[in-house]
């Protein structure tokens, strides 16, 4: 009897260990296909790179991406959520669904060649400050790896890809929630360019945003100064207001703005003045309720100053709900992955780059791994990604794409992402993200946990209500 039970458990022993070795050289040879396509994505992300389309005009980018997976035996459909750009990619039946995000535009007025020096494009006035370029490569180039496994494993499950638009400042992932396109959604996974590989299970800032737009009287500036009412006096006011504010809001809140109008000559008092402004806290039931007071104090400088004022909410996101199952099985792949090593010439680069950075970081940053974390605040930045996160459990990455030390948002981040420093974060993202799906293939009860991690996070009684009302896409925000 004991050796019959001594060789039942050598057996299964056997078994698994046999599993371990085939997931393994799985693993493998997903990576090295990936790998093998290295040179195509990079050439894809560089045209993508090279058009530089801001939010909601991403025409050529997001044409280029459907056209990668349409090639692969996706199903596109394109226009979808009233936005022209956005698209769904799918193949596939069954459970799980899992998503893949993809974003692919650029930030406006940060115009900058591949080199380690300021240097901006004279053909285009933007550019990828964010490395979204990479950022739907690597989703596109993760979908179609994926698909191909799907295929020879003859396993049960769909996969998709969201072509999500104007990320910054735009919402674009919001209209597509709100239209239900997330509700059947298994997993949703994500990644985004940085200066360091992490994993760890992440909030945001929630935000809300709006254009004001005041309304005055033109008239000559010396010669008739009091028949005029300026326009601009108005946004002056309502941000001298909204900066006393700031004395007494919660010490977590980002309030910013830019005056994107404020008239034409000196001598002409502005008939017409624009003030773009941003709010953040790491809950959004609070980032509205400051935005409130933000209307009120744009109300108040319309009495003050003889104008007239009006406002268009232009987006609001939620904070990114964390959810701990799903970016733990994010981190363990990104550990299997491993980061990767700069070549003699990539770290010449960086020696350039670190010259121009407040804060440079040793290159060796990239080949590190950053430990797990688990922030259920948000601090720092905010995503659409957030709205996502409390319909369909949501976890997300994060690869070092730029020199160490890089800020986002700045030239040296627009310059990385067009060199192979980019490209090679870039493919550690799409490795990770289709290991990381093919677990939940063979794992189903992985995404029926993260459910259940999602409903406890955000509570029973909670239904989804998108902050910016049933405003259309502000497909011109941009303008």
């Amino acid at each position: 009897m004991k050796k019959t039970i001594l060789f039942t458990l050598f057996c299964i022993v056997c078994v698994l260990l046999s599993a371990q070795t085939d997931d393994k050289k799985v693993n493998e040879i997903i990576k090295k296909s990936l790998e093998m396509k290295m040179d195509h994505y990079a050439e894809v992300a560089h045209q993508i790179w090279g058009f530089a389309e801001v939010g909601y005009q991403e025409e050529q980018s997001t044409a280029l991406l459907q056209e990668q997976l349409k090639s692969a035996g996706f199903t596109v459909e394109k226009g979808v959520a009233e936005i022209p750009t956005a698209f769904m990619a799918s193949f596939g039946s069954g459970k799980p669904i899992i998503g893949i995000l993809a974003e692919f535009d650029a930030l406006p007025g940060v115009s900058q060649d591949a080199v380690p020096e300021r240097k901006e494009r004279p053909e285009v006035n933007a550019g990828h400050a964010c490395g979204h370029h990479l950022f739907g490569t690597a989703s596109t180039a993760a979908a179609i790896a994926i698909k191909d496994w799907l295929q020879k494993s003859g396993s049960s499950g769909t996969i998709r890809v969201y072509g999500t638009p104007a990320e910054e400042g735009g919402a674009g992932k919001v209209y597509m929630v709100r239209g239900g396109l997330f509700d059947d959604v298994d997993a949703v996974l994500h990644w985004h360019p940085g200066n360091s590989n992490s994993a760890s299970a992440s909030s945001s800032l929630a935000n809300k945003s709006g254009k004001f737009r005041f309304y005055g009287k033109a008239s000559h500036a010396s010669s008739a100064p009091d028949q005029g009412r300026s326009a601009l006096d108005g946004v002056e006011a309502m941000n001298m207001m909204v900066n006393m504010m700031r004395e007494h809001v919660p010490m977590e809140s980002r309030i910013h703005y830019v005056i994107t109008r404020g008239g034409e000559a000196p001598n002409v008092v502005p008939a017409y003045a624009e003030v773009y402004y941003y709010v953040r806290h790491p809950e959004a039931a609070i980032s509205g309720a400051l935005f409130d007071r933000v209307i009120k104090a744009a109300e108040g400088a319309a009495i003050g100053t003889g104008t007239s004022m009006e406002y268009e909410i232009i987006h609001g996101i939620y904070n990114v709900l964390p959810n701990e199952t799903l970016a733990r099985k994010m981190f363990s792949n990104l550990e299997k992955v491993g980061g990767f090593e700069y070549t003699e010439e990539e770290k010449e680069f960086a020696k350039s780059i670190h010259k121009t950075l407040d804060n440079p970081q040793p290159v060796s940053v990239a080949n590190e791994i950053r430990p797990f974390e688990i922030r259920l605040r948000g601090s720092g930045g905010s995503t659409d990604v957030g709205d996502v996160s409390w319909v369909s459990p949501t976890a997300g990455l994060r690869t070092a794409t730029w020199v160490p030390g890089t800020p986002a948002h700045s030239w040296q981040a627009v310059a990385a992402g067009g060199t192979s420093i980019g490209h090679k974060g870039m493919m550690l993202a799409a490795k990770t993200l289709t290991l990381t799906a093919i677990d939940v293939y063979k794992d189903p009860s992985i995404a029926k946990k993260a459910k259940e991690e999602l409903n406890k996070r955000r509570g029973d009684n909670f239904k989804y209500k998108a902050l910016l009302g049933d405003r259309k896409p502000p497909l011109d925000y941009r303008n």
